[in-house]
């Protein structure tokens, strides 16, 4: 795994990774947005062979991530869950319960429509519209530029694309911090990208394979 890469704003740490997550330090919070957990296995359910494999993969890499950052909490910026309960959301609690000293924050999302009882059940905190630990506010998708806090939001799956020599190019999908909103990629690789535009001063990392490259 790349070293993650140090972001300082409002004097806080952030440090980013590849693994399309953020490590902020003086709160021992690991931050992520939609990861769609079970969006592969409702799309089985809906007769699309979508393999096992990505869902495994996403709860392994984030099992990596809790590893070497050791958070105290785990903060969710909408869609944890895609859809309806299904088999691998009985994973994820099978895993949940093996982790149940994490703390969980989830912001809800537009996808996250499972019953109270199961959230419960699975020990996640929901938040229904913004979480505020200040300097920074969390929410899926009103990344307003309120002025007295820094907004940290997901929902679009932000990318960016790079164009190469002729007519190549590639879509890539990244962390977009501007004046004052940060836009966070999606977690889950089975989602699509809305392109962004970035304008003078705004910094983007776009994350390429399992590195991050920042975009001048």
């Amino acid at each position: 795994m790349q070293a993650p890469v140090l972001y300082q704003l409002y004097q806080q740490h952030l440090w980013l990774t590849a693994q399309r997550s953020v490590f902020w330090e003086e709160q021992k919070a690991l931050i992520v947005s939609d990861l769609h957990f079970g969006k592969t296995g409702h799309f089985r359910k809906s007769g699309i062979p979508v393999p096992q494999t990505v869902y495994k993969e996403d709860l392994q890499r984030l099992v990596s991530l809790l590893n070497h950052f050791k958070p105290e909490q785990l903060i969710v910026v909408g869609d944890f869950f895609h859809s309806h309960a299904n088999t691998e959301l009985d994973w994820f609690k099978k895993w949940r319960y093996d982790l149940s000293h994490l703390k969980i924050l989830l912001v809800k999302g537009n996808h996250d429509i499972l019953q109270d009882q199961w959230y419960k059940e699975a020990g996640i905190e929901v938040i229904e519209k913004e979480l505020l630990i200040h300097p920074f506010l969390f929410t899926h998708d009103k990344c307003n530029d309120r002025k007295d806090v820094y907004t940290f939001c997901g929902h679009i799956h932000p990318g960016i694309y790079l164009q190469g020599l002729g007519k190549q190019g590639i879509r890539l999908p990244c962390f977009y911090f501007a004046k004052h909103h940060c836009i966070l990629p999606a977690f889950s690789r089975f989602t699509g990208m809305v392109l962004i535009e970035p304008e003078r001063n705004e910094n983007v990392f776009a994350i390429v394979e399992n590195k991050l490259m920042q975009m001048q």
